[in-house]
């Protein structure tokens, strides 16, 4: 998510839809083959915002600082053949005691009826902590607590075949060591709570930016997974300086160009990469730039498994990226040229009506509050256990089964690759060339003035509304300010 502490958009009403048109039943049964698209990938989707936003206020409020996705609308894009969406959560509302703590269980069971709602329809659900190495606001340094975290989350979901483990989003501005580190010890957690046929994301350092990652990112490859099931997770935008905050994109080619040392760099190593965050402004330009990045994708697809669009999600608005049935700026343009690339027999159709004239279905109890932002940042409490709490799965009808056969990606780790954690006693910012994107905390300079790619302004916004030099306070929407 390139700007993080968004100030959410519309009213309940505006997340009301009539879905255009529907599918017809794809037969269940399908081989391994047949799974892939026809241009290669596994994973054709969008990113799911909502549950992590806000992150000045922890826990929040539902329905007020954050959001669940909103499920009739994640069924209008699975009917038509999205396979994967990747759904944002904060490690602090997760676990807001400590990341060694038992998760919130009003937060986690919302987790779960979204996740499950994916899955029961035959899709893959990510799973996002979208807080780019950071836990309430300060570098993650102890790959022990990392480690338990990510086997206590992976328990609720080991039984789930579907769901994909996501390491974190976007580490940034971190020691290199401690990155690779942090990656091994999800990894090893994952694995140590019994979640063994899931596919494990992991995400590089400098924002995970595919242009930027052999400048960044080259030990990576050292990393090892049991199961061999490690897909590169990086992220990629057509602007300037992708950082995906503007609308137009530098040229029509920019897409593929931005592509082709990581796409060298996967081949050069054995490795399977995926974007997980991409999107462009709707115009000409962007649009071949997108096309020419999925053409070229595709034709490298012994490496490259697939993308996520961002983003989807009720509380977006108008931003111009968003994908949100069918009003979202971008649906109508990028939504025929994503369909071009997805995975065969993956759509779902209702055996009803209810996706045409439904009205939005967001996950838990929302207040009618308008959403807002207030400039809080909370501290984690003491220690205290909460129970956690399992739901049944959600029962959304028939599904098709685009499963996907592990040995169709086989990770060849070297034999060099350490197997143990390196010890890093204190982690010094790296220096890259990479765009600097906004944390999971809205950090001001001193003397109250917000940072280059944070948040200045918009509605109910009571933090720093003055950006340090040479930036200035650009309103996206009126939500939403940010320093450019």
């Amino acid at each position: 998510m390139k700007f993080t502490n968004v100030v959410l958009a519309t009213s309940a009403a505006s997340m009301t839809c009539a879905y255009p048109k529907g599918r017809e039943v794809i037969p269940a049964k399908r081989s391994a083959a047949a799974e892939l698209s026809a241009t290669g990938f596994t994973w054709v989707g969008v990113n799911e915002s909502g549950a992590e936003f806000d992150p000045s206020n922890i826990p929040g409020t539902l329905g007020k600082d954050y959001t669940w996705p909103d499920t009739s609308k994640i069924q209008v894009l699975r009917n038509k053949g999205m396979n994967v969406f990747r759904v944002a959560f904060l490690m602090e509302r997760l676990v807001p005691e400590s990341m060694t703590s038992t998760p919130d269980a009003t937060y986690l069971t919302d987790l779960k009826k979204t996740v499950n709602f994916i899955t029961d329809s035959g899709a893959y659900a990510v799973l996002d902590p979208h807080n780019y190495g950071r836990y309430y606001g300060t570098v993650i340094s102890s790959t022990d607590n990392f480690k338990t975290f990510w086997k206590t989350v992976a328990t609720e979901f080991a039984s789930n075949e579907k769901v994909i483990f996501d390491t974190n989003n976007e580490y940034h501005d971190m020691d290199q060591t401690l990155v690779l580190n942090l990656n091994q010890a999800a990894i090893n957690g994952i694995r140590a709570a019994g979640a063994t046929s899931q596919f494990i994301f992991v995400e590089g350092n400098a924002w995970s930016g595919a242009w930027s990652w052999t400048d960044n990112n080259d030990n990576l490859k050292g990393l090892t997974d049991s199961e061999d099931k490690i897909v590169y997770e990086m992220h990629q935008y057509l602007d300037s300086d992708s950082s995906g905050t503007s609308e137009t994109c530098v040229s029509s080619s920019i897409g593929q160009e931005r592509l082709e040392s990581a796409t060298s760099w996967l081949k050069n190593n054995n490795k399977k990469g995926f974007i997980g965050e991409f999107a462009g402004g709707v115009n000409s330009v962007c649009e071949s730039a997108v096309e020419g990045m999925l053409s070229y994708m595709s034709d490298n697809s012994d490496v490259w498994t697939g993308v996520e669009w961002f983003s989807a999600g009720p509380w977006w608005g108008t931003y111009m990226y968003s994908l949100e049935p069918t009003d979202g700026p971008a649906y109508s343009t990028y939504l025929p040229i994503l369909e071009k690339y997805f995975v065969s027999g993956s759509s779902y159709a209702s055996t009803s009506s209810e996706v045409e004239t439904s009205t939005s279905s967001t996950v838990g109890t929302t207040t009618t509050a308008t959403p807002n932002s207030q400039a809080q940042v909370s501290s984690p409490p003491t220690e205290s256990a909460t129970s956690s709490a399992t739901i049944p799965a959600a029962s959304v009808g028939p599904i098709s089964e685009p499963s996907f056969s592990p040995s169709s990606i086989s990770v060849n780790v070297p034999t060099s690759a350490p197997t143990t954690l390196v010890s890093v006693q204190s982690p010094s910012p790296i220096v890259s060339a990479s765009p600097v994107h906004p944390a999971t905390s809205s950090p001001s300079a001193s003397g109250g003035v917000a940072q280059h790619y944070y948040q200045c302004g918009g509605m109910n916004w009571t933090g720093a509304s003055t950006c340090e030099s040479p930036y200035t306070c650009v309103e996206q929407n009126p939500y939403y300010s940010q320093c450019l």
